[in-house]
């Protein structure tokens, strides 16, 4: 135990455990020796004990005891740490014991947080041989008759007809044919003057968790919306404007809900309605009775954030009030994914460029509702689908002029990544590349600037592992610069081996 005692600290006290424990392990232990003392530190965390449950009453004669393993009497985030450190430098552990590990989190402990789980899956997926050699091995005609005996056989009406189709099946068990799969619908005229068209889809990331892309199309062709439906929406407009207690807005909210439950195109219908003129003060109520019987429906919680609650944010430039950012903040942590793609992504992606105030309000999002990992994808789309169609969000289209295609560059986005990295967020070396290419292009332009001279600084400190290709770009970049930091960040990136 007491080795491994400083490793404990780090995970405890440390504001980037992962990259400070990885750092110590490498210069605590030779080559050598390294397996033997990393097996001893798992054996710790599976080490068996006992503890009484927190709900066991004291005056019980019989203890209410469970045995546990001694990793999980340690705070949740100290374990979340401490699976993020494994899955990273699980090269030096035993795979054996790092599957075991994992399972024991995940299919035999009770209780278990929801970074812990999230971080034994991910262990147990780097882990785990994934390769499907067996496949081959399978003869798949000859235990065809055990498997229809076991799963029982096609019904006899669903044999009939694909016995008696002529023409090539797609799929020999189907009655479905290459005509009946080629058969295409009746092409669709849009007859609207502008139609904003949203379509969700999923997408993978590496040793991330699914984040789903937003694709928000505007066109402008003809009228969205009939008559009567603009002039309901004028008369709620009139009525915001208006407002003057929390119970006219509940009764304002039930109004808006009902329209735009009616029209496919909500966003056009938010649009005429203009809901984010309400008081700031009002936009608690507006928001939990518009989201009443949709809590888990993301495209209307997108559509009311980017209506509510993002213009205000759009177009900030000071520091919002109190309620406004705790709501903002509250709502994020139910509806994470609305938050990125229908708040962050805009609000990152200015037209002007992040300011002071902006970068204050998403610093919160960022700390308070979103997990490392998830900020880390958030970076890699916006720093490497640059100037694509991947930096696609979700905006009112009137909204839309005010934000940029790709990211803007001010002091405020680049001390938004100062305070990324310091949040302990790891980013993958393709974000680290684009970086590099953008402190580049910056150098002279913010050559005084001390909030890109503290940015360089952490990313030189903090991302220095995967620096090693670009320590001459970069120190030409640096040499550009003129702040009181430039001989230190100078220093640092020669001590990084390229």
């Amino acid at each position: 135990m007491e080795q491994w005692l400083p490793l404990m600290n780090i995970f405890m006290n440390s504001l980037s455990p992962q990259t400070e424990a990885s750092l110590w392990l490498q210069s605590s232990f030779s080559s050598s020796s390294t397996h033997i003392s990393t097996a001893s530190f798992l054996n710790l965390l599976m080490q068996p004990t006992e503890a009484i449950l927190p709900n066991s009453s004291s005056s019980s004669p019989i203890p209410n005891k469970q045995r546990f393993m001694w990793m999980q009497t340690l705070p949740s985030i100290v374990q979340a740490r401490i699976l993020s450190f494994l899955v990273y430098e699980n090269a030096k552990f035993n795979k054996q014991e790092l599957s075991k590990l994992a399972r024991e989190l995940l299919f035999n402990a009770t209780e278990v947080d929801f970074w812990v789980r999230r971080g034994a899956h991910q262990l147990f997926d780097v882990v785990s041989d994934s390769n499907f050699k067996w496949v081959s091995c399978l003869n798949l005609d000859s235990e065809e008759e055990k498997f229809e005996e076991k799963f029982g056989s096609l019904p006899g009406w669903l044999n009939d007809v694909a016995s008696g189709n002529d023409a090539v099946p797609v799929l020999p068990w189907l009655p479905v044919s290459v005509d009946d799969m080629n058969t295409r619908l009746p092409d669709v005229t849009c007859e609207d003057d502008e139609d904003v068209m949203v379509d969700v889809e999923d997408g993978n990331d590496v040793n991330l968790e699914t984040i789903g892309t937003q694709h928000v199309t505007v066109h402008s062709e003809s009228d969205p919306v009939d008559h009567e439906t603009k002039e309901t929406a004028l008369r709620l407009k009139m009525k915001i404007l208006n407002m003057e207690s929390g119970l006219k807005a509940a009764e304002l909210a039930d109004e808006i809900r009902t329209l735009i439950k009616q029209k496919q195109d909500s966003l056009t219908v938010l649009s005429l309605i203009e809901p984010w003129n309400v008081n700031d003060e009002i936009i608690p109520v507006l928001l939990s009775r518009l989201l009443e019987g949709n809590e888990d429906d993301f495209v209307v919680t997108s559509n009311i954030l980017c209506s509510v609650v993002l213009p205000k944010f759009l177009e900030l430039e000071k520091p919002a009030s109190r309620v406004l950012v705790t709501t903002t903040v509250d709502y994020c942590k139910v509806h994470h994914k609305s938050a990125v793609y229908a708040f962050l992504f805009p609000l990152i992606l200015h037209k002007n460029g992040v300011n002071n105030p902006i970068c204050d309000v998403i610093t919160r999002i960022i700390k308070e509702c979103l997990h490392p990992a998830h900020v880390s994808a958030i970076c890699q789309k916006l720093l490497c689908e640059e100037n694509t169609n991947g930096n696609e969000y979700i905006c009112l289209p009137c909204h839309q002029h005010l934000v940029s295609g790709s990211l803007v560059w001010t002091e405020s986005l680049f001390n938004l990544f100062q305070i990324i990295l310091n949040h302990d967020v790891r980013l993958t070396q393709d974000s680290v590349n684009r970086l590099v290419f953008h402190v580049q292009e910056s150098a002279i332009r913010f050559a005084k600037s001390l909030k890109f001279a503290n940015f360089l600084l952490c990313f030189v400190s903090k991302c220095a592992p995967l620096l090693g290709p670009h320590k001459v770009a970069l120190s030409e970049a640096v040499g550009n610069t003129s702040s009181f930091l430039t001989k230190s960040i100078l220093s640092k990136l020669a001590s990084i081996d390229s």
